[in-house]
């Protein structure tokens, strides 16, 4: 028996002995003396390795076997997709008809009976046509009509004020002074009134002592002689020098003050004016408008008011030219406001109309008067007695032979291959350029993963088949961004929109349509990139709202681009981009509302939901922390190491953080078996003695680890740190015990597999980092007044020993980035081992009162 065992242990040694040169990486002698001589973690003797008190490497059997598996899932999953995208987006292939319209008869087809068809297809197209041919109903717009009659009322008013600090004309009595020399006295430049002055001054100089002026008399000299040439002011001098002489002395001088206040108000009015009104109104109508007796002007401003009232009346439809609303304006006035007035009214008007559309689509309307009329189109028959020829041999199909022939069935429906070939080699392309970027960046999905990714890919498509305008690309980014990251999720969304595109020829018009495609792809877009960084649900909704504006304003851009009518842009097309907008949101609010279905019907981690995992007042956290108090403190301390060094290699830091809180949960199942909950009482295993038996309760923490995961709904991303931070190790101290026992006393074979825990081996960066991690925690602790050179090299050999045992062979770690997790775990123990200073023994000790 002993010689069979001692066989058995040979043949096992040959079958590792020539794994370890197969896989292992630095099998040649010439490569491990490379890669040993100058690195800490990897330097030391190899024969060492292989010496009986020295546990041999892991077998890669199993995970050879796993490989396997993958490698011919592959191809299962490529077809399943290709062919279930085929379906979707070929739809129109199925059962298309040969002889089609635009094609030649290939021989002469007689009806088989007497049929009278309706042309569906010519039928549809009268009604679009009669739908397009409707004007838009209008509607007065209330709104608009009160902003015009306050513009208006804002400007007579202001007319009135200027009207009254000017005056009021004539302001004498025209028996005394005429109505023109009233005009020129108060129009006159104010050198011109100096000049009347100096010529009445020339006979009676004693009168003009009360309206004295602040002239410069040489000025006067010097036009004084041209001016008297002037006919006007030779009338207005005659006047008043004839008034002067009808009139007592005060009298005159009342007269010349009445003229000085007329021409003050006037200037002041007509320096005014042009504030009011505007520079080129009030110098074209200034004059005019102050000028005007007061009954000619309550009837223009009266007037004014009629013809707005009638033409808002009758509507300002949009986009109407100005030259056409200064023809109504004009036509409108001709029987209201004096011919003296009406150039004045009319800019008045024009003033407050232009750009003042008061007539707006009733949309209710339009659309059931386009209904109505598209009700009322002709509908088109096609008519054909037995035995008559439908189409003749050589001649092309048309629409109504087409409607006749399929009636009959003989247009000779069928697959149409071709077509649908080609959807293949489209929906092929695209799965394949989705499954090169899988395999860059997510190359470990399962066969979950690529079912949801294949369901919502088929989800656009199906959409677009039944005539959906408002595609769900924004809930497809979010939903794949959160779940497999920015990258898949962008890459999906845009081959899903290509297909889209290819699927949708034929199906309708709204499916068709590149402006929803466009503003879909940017909103789905920005939501595959934007949720792989939400850390919570709050901010997702946030991400729905950007969103939802998101699509509405590409959708309004690209419309605005396209648009032909630019005067109709704001009732037809800002309606419709609100619309997609919240369609928008509506989609991202759907992908809300299913994310946590999906999530534990295909076993997803999110940053959220690993965000939730990690609260330390969960159940599962919250029993460890009170049932096993020391295991606890360890998963801090582990969980501050991974941390660290997943944030270094840009690992995912979220998934690291929980599957570390999580990783010894099993040790619940038996705490004092483990020496840090035992707080310094008896030692459980040296009660047991049995080296077999300590091992396998050691072991079972991983077990009932994963047992404990289950009931508690922990995702697998999360339940693979349980027994990959384990890996393959051997449970050493137990194991030299046994080999101890039975080099005493000849018993039980000690076997080495009885010692090692069941695997797997860390199958990512991330469980590699935590085995690593945990690892190095009891051992850093026990560094108390060490360097960091020590730490370091600590930390390097039992690096070296996981590597050479080949417990990090399919983590996918580098040995560059080892030397980089080293020094990370070595800072981070540098910043809990910081020393402190130690209080002096009389600062402790209570302080006597001071007698």
């Amino acid at each position: 028996m002993r010689k069979f065992h001692s066989l058995t242990r040979r043949i096992e040694g040959w079958g590792r002995r020539y794994q370890n040169l197969r896989w292992f990486p630095f099998s040649k002698e010439t490569e491990t003396s490379k890669n040993t001589t100058g690195d800490p973690i990897l330097k030391g003797d190899r024969s060492n390795l292989e010496s009986t008190d020295v546990p041999k490497r892991v077998s890669r059997c199993d995970r050879c076997q796993t490989s396997r598996t993958r490698q011919a899932q592959s191809p299962v999953m490529f077809v399943l997709a290709v062919v279930s995208l085929t379906s979707v987006v070929g739809h129109r292939f199925y059962n298309q008809p040969q002889l089609a319209v635009g094609t030649q008869a290939p021989e002469t087809i007689r009806a088989p009976g007497d049929a009278k068809v309706e042309d569906t297809k010519t039928t549809e197209a009268n009604r679009e046509a009669a739908r397009k041919a409707l004007f838009p109903i209008l509607k007065l717009d209330t709104e608009v009509s009160a902003n015009v009659d306050r513009e208006l009322e804002k400007i007579l008013s202001e007319i009135e004020k200027l009207r009254e600090t000017a005056g009021s004309f004539p302001f004498l009595d025209p028996e005394i002074i005429s109505l023109p020399s009233q005009r020129y006295l108060r129009d006159s430049e104010e050198w011109e009134w100096r000049t009347i002055l100096v010529a009445l001054e020339q006979e009676t100089s004693e009168q003009l002592s009360v309206a004295e002026l602040s002239f410069s008399q040489p000025d006067v000299e010097k036009k004084q002689g041209a001016s008297l040439l002037t006919p006007a002011l030779q009338q207005a001098v005659a006047e008043l020098q004839a008034y002067r002489q009808a009139t007592s002395p005060e009298e005159f001088n009342d007269l010349l003050i009445e003229i000085s206040r007329a021409r003050q108000g006037y200037t002041q009015a007509l320096s005014l004016i042009s504030e009011v009104t505007g520079d080129k109104f009030g110098k074209e109508y200034g004059v005019t408008l102050l000028d005007l007796r007061e009954e000619t002007w309550q009837e223009t401003k009266q007037g004014i008011r009629s013809a707005k009232a009638r033409i808002l009346t009758q509507g300002i439809p949009p986009g109407l030219p100005d030259y056409l609303l200064q023809e109504a304006i004009s036509i409108q006035l001709e029987s209201f406001v004096p011919a003296l007035t009406e150039p004045l009214a009319q800019d008045i008007l024009l003033k407050v109309l232009s750009a003042k559309a008061n007539l707006v689509e009733d949309q209710e309307q339009t659309k059931r008067r386009a209904e109505q009329a598209a009700e009322n189109a002709d509908i088109e028959f096609a008519e054909v007695s037995k035995g008559e020829i439908i189409v003749k041999l050589g001649e092309e199909i048309t629409q109504e032979d087409f409607v006749l022939l399929d009636h009959f069935g003989l247009s000779r429906r069928g697959i149409n291959w071709t077509g649908l070939f080609g959807s293949a080699v489209v929906c092929g392309g695209a799965v394949g350029i989705f499954w090169l970027v899988k395999r860059r960046v997510s190359p470990r999905l399962r066969r979950r993963d690529h079912i949801l990714l294949l369901l919502m890919s088929l989800t656009s498509p199906l959409l677009a088949v039944f005539g959906v305008p408002y595609n769900n690309l924004p809930a497809i980014g979010l939903l794949v961004g959160s779940f497999y990251g920015s990258t898949l999720g962008v890459t999906l969304v845009s081959l899903v929109t290509g297909l889209v595109g290819f699927g949708s020829v034929g199906v309708s018009a709204i499916a068709l349509s590149w402006e929803y495609l466009i503003a879909g792809v940017a909103g789905g877009t920005l939501a595959a990139v934007m949720a792989a960084r939400m850390r919570s649900r709050d901010e997702l909704a946030l991400l729905g709202g950007a969103v939802g504006l998101t699509q509405g304003g590409v959708n309004l851009l690209v419309n605005l681009i396209i648009s032909a009518n630019a005067g109709t842009i704001w009732y037809a097309i800002l309606p419709e981009a609100v619309v997609f907008g919240l369609s928008g949101l509506a989609w991202t609010v759907v992908a809300l509302g299913i994310s946590p279905y999906l999530e534990r019907l295909f076993d997803l981690v999110t940053p959220i939901r690993l965000a939730e995992l990690s609260n330390p007042n969960r159940p599962l956290l919250k029993r460890l922390a009170t049932e096993a108090p020391g295991t606890f403190q360890h998963t801090m301390f582990v969980a501050s190491l991974a941390e660290a060094a997943a944030r270094e290699l840009h690992c995912n830091v979220e998934l690291v953080r929980a599957g570390t809180l999580y990783h010894d949960i099993g040790k619940m199942h038996d705490p004092l078996a483990f020496i840090e909950n035992q707080m310094g009482g008896p030692n459980k295993h040296d009660e047991i003695n049995d080296p077999w038996l300590s091992a396998e309760i050691i072991k079972k923490h991983v077990s009932e680890g994963l047992i404990m995961a289950k009931k508690y709904g922990l995702p697998k991303a999360v339940r693979d740190f349980i027994p990959e931070h384990q890996a393959k190790l051997l449970i050493s101290y137990f194991y030299f015990q046994a080999k101890q026992q039975a080099s005493q006393r000849k018993g039980r074979p000690v076997l080495e597999c009885d010692f090692r825990y069941d695997g797997p081996i860390p199958q990512s960066k991330e469980t590699g980092i935590v085995m690593l991690a945990d690892a190095c925690e009891a051992a850093l602790r026990s560094l108390t007044d060490a360097t960091p050179e020590t730490a370091l090299n600590t930390v390097s050999k039992i690096f070296k020993s996981r590597w050479q045992d080949g417990q990090l062979e399919d983590s996918g770690l580098k040995l560059e980035e080892l030397k980089t997790i080293a020094e990370v775990f070595v800072r981070v123990w540098q910043q809990y081992n910081h020393k402190r200073i130690a209080y002096p023994k009389a600062a402790l000790e209570p302080q006597q009162a001071s007698k």
